[in-house]
């Protein structure tokens, strides 16, 4: 009984085909050799996606995979851009099943629900946890997590990244089994005899008063204490609407994003707002329901970093009360905090690697939106409730 993980990188922009190959052949080296069980791949849309996914499947031997192109890939070496990464896993103790969920545009409760029941149908043990990959540029992540949490049930434990394009927000791609798409949701269920933990965590730091959402419709908050939803801003900064359609506020939210009040909890969702119209609407990287309580938020380095080591101390504490010890960490994190960090991203993913043990194999990427539970619960499945976030950094990691 064993795992085995490997991870490895390419910059061979000149040939994409050979990226793949080239990250994918480093990776099972890394491994151990053979042929792996699964593999996780993460590229930037500097390269072509099609040749990127056959070099992987061909120095694979055609494993079952899934990934997506990035904002920036993540190693126990640093951030990288203009680059092919891949994790290979080899493991008796694991089955992966892949699946697809398309058409996220049309409908992105059903793209969700669509991925889980290929999963679901597939395989052929209980799923213990999932792996989301979804492209939020064409639909509400928050609509994705609940149609997978439809099939799998309201307390599963769901984990992944949103897809990213090297920040230009204008196209990403989902791989699964060879296929390449856009506007769709890759996923994988993870069955068998192993252990797995969480973290989540952001370091955003509530300022301001509380104010309640009065009118919003999705991702677009019209109006806040019946105020135009820009004021939340203004009252802060003194900074005038039009001033922030000049200015993107897009810019501002990397270190002064909103924060949604979770009920009964300590603990705010963040969500990123992206523009602001000619009446004061924000609309936001993702939904925030009417009725929500939120705060102005403010972030800095120094807590975004307290707040990475906070989540790899809690995958680390639940993987140790199951006598258990880390075989491979995958890390979605919010190209937000990247661009907080900017020449300094590599602390944040030192950080990590310290707590959880620089011999880790480690593979992620800088998203569009991170998906995991509340806190990062996996344990009591009464309280587990998975959701999707904005600026956050979020920690699987998988032990024996």
């Amino acid at each position: 009984m064993a795992i085995f993980a490997g991870v490895g990188i390419s910059k061979n922009i000149d040939d994409p085909k050979q990226a793949g190959f080239e990250a994918t052949t480093k990776a099972i080296e890394q491994m151990g050799g053979g042929k792996p069980d699964f593999t996780v791949a993460f590229s930037s849309v500097a390269f072509n996606q099609d040749q990127v996914v056959t070099g992987i499947r061909e120095a694979s031997n055609s494993a079952p995979g899934i990934g997506c192109s990035d904002a920036g890939a993540i190693t126990a070496d640093g951030p990288s851009t203009k680059s092919v990464a891949v994790m290979a896993i080899k493991s008796d103790q694991i089955e992966f099943t892949t699946g697809l969920g398309r058409d996220v545009k049309k409908n992105a409760k059903f793209a969700g629900r669509a991925v889980a029941e290929d999963v679901k149908t597939k395989t052929k043990k209980p799923l213990k946890t999932f792996i989301m990959l979804p492209d939020v540029l064409s639909g509400n992540g928050a609509d994705i997590v609940r149609g997978i949490l439809e099939e799998l049930g309201q307390n599963f434990p769901v984990v992944g990244g949103a897809a990213g394009d090297d920040f230009l927000f204008e196209k990403t791609y989902e791989y699964c089994d060879g296929v390449v798409v856009s506007g769709a949701v890759a996923g994988a269920g993870l069955s068998g005899d192993f252990h797995f933990a969480m973290g989540v965590r952001h370091g955003w730091v509530p300022i301001g008063h509380p104010m309640k959402v009065t009118k919003s419709e999705g991702a677009v908050v019209y109006t806040l204490d019946n105020r135009p939803a820009v004021s939340i801003y203004e009252d802060y900064f003194g900074t005038k609407a039009d001033e922030l359609r000049k200015e993107p506020l897009a810019r501002m939210a990397i270190t002064y994003p909103l924060g949604i009040k979770i009920p009964d909890m300590e603990e705010y969702l963040i969500r990123d707002p992206i523009t602001v119209d000619e009446k004061g609407a924000i609309t936001c990287a993702a939904e925030i329901p009417e009725g929500s309580e939120i705060r102005l938020m403010i972030g800095s380095k120094e807590k975004a970093i307290e707040a990475a080591e906070e989540a790899a101390h809690k995958v680390m504490k639940d993987l140790q009360a199951d006598k258990s010890a880390p075989k491979f960490v995958l890390m979605f994190n919010c190209i937000a905090r990247e661009k907080l960090f900017a020449q300094k991203a590599k602390e944040e993913i030192d950080a990590v690697k310290k707590i959880i043990g620089a011999d880790v194999p480690m593979l992620g990427f800088y998203t569009y939106g991170e998906q995991a539970p509340l806190g990062g619960e996996t344990k009591r499945k009464n309280l587990i409730q998975s959701r999707f976030y904005n600026e956050t950094m979020v920690l699987f990691v998988v032990g024996e």
